[in-house]
């Protein structure tokens, strides 16, 4: 479990990030401008920023040049809308770990959060692979096993797969799906959470993936 620092002026994207990372069993502490991160970023115990560019007072570059100006080390995470190419390379250079463009999907920015959270700390247990009831999963090489045979997903079908293995047994909405795969500005009335469930249940086996009416759905085994 990590503290991790989420400065983010948006209440949507705020809102949405700290749920999910309290889900993945973090604790997020949420900011809405780059004066309010820089005072809780001189505070002991946090492990991880996650800093948004375009922020109303001192946007995301200034923050992070008086972060490591002072000589904090702690692992920074950039949100960015902007697409320039000069404006990532210019994040990166100003001391960043890493970047998410938005829009993104809850699971990718997790990824990269883990990824930068096993680089400050080696001892921290490296799993890359989710196993549950004939499935296997393995997020580093994206291969996917089915009682002892290769299968091949699309990348929204791996990332709904990793989303279920993430959490065996628990039942997942559709909104939640929405959210983890498709990203905070997917439309909610969208049916594409029923097509794609469908057909992840063609290529792992239905018996895998039960529906729990008027909820959403949740991850069996299969096996048994």
């Amino acid at each position: 479990m990590a503290q991790i620092l989420i400065v983010e002026d948006e209440p949507g994207i705020s809102s949405f990030i700290t749920k999910g990372l309290k889900s993945a069993g973090h604790q997020p502490t949420a900011v809405a401008t780059g004066r309010e991160g820089l005072a809780h970023a001189h505070t002991d115990g946090y492990d991880l920023m996650i800093l948004d560019i375009g922020l109303p007072d001192v946007d995301g570059f200034e923050v992070l040049r008086r972060l490591r100006g002072q000589g904090s080390t702690m692992p920074v995470i950039i949100l960015t809308a902007r697409s320039s190419v000069d404006d990532t390379v210019a994040g990166l250079e100003g001391g960043a770990d890493d970047y998410v463009p938005k829009p993104f999907r809850f699971e990718e920015l997790l990824a990269r959060v883990r990824l930068r959270l096993r680089t400050t700390d080696p001892a921290a247990p490296e799993t890359t692979v989710l196993t549950h009831g004939g499935l296997s999963l393995d997020m580093l090489t994206r291969r996917v096993n089915v009682d002892g045979k290769d299968v091949e997903l699309s990348a929204r079908e791996f990332a709904l797969l990793e989303t279920f293995m993430s959490h065996p047994g628990q039942v997942l909405s559709r909104e939640q799906l929405l959210s983890r795969v498709w990203g905070y500005d997917f439309d909610p009335g969208s049916n594409v959470v029923d097509v794609y469930v469908r057909y992840l249940r063609k290529k792992i086996g239905a018996e895998h993936l039960a529906t729990v009416r008027g909820m959403g759905y949740r991850l069996v085994d299969g096996s048994r």
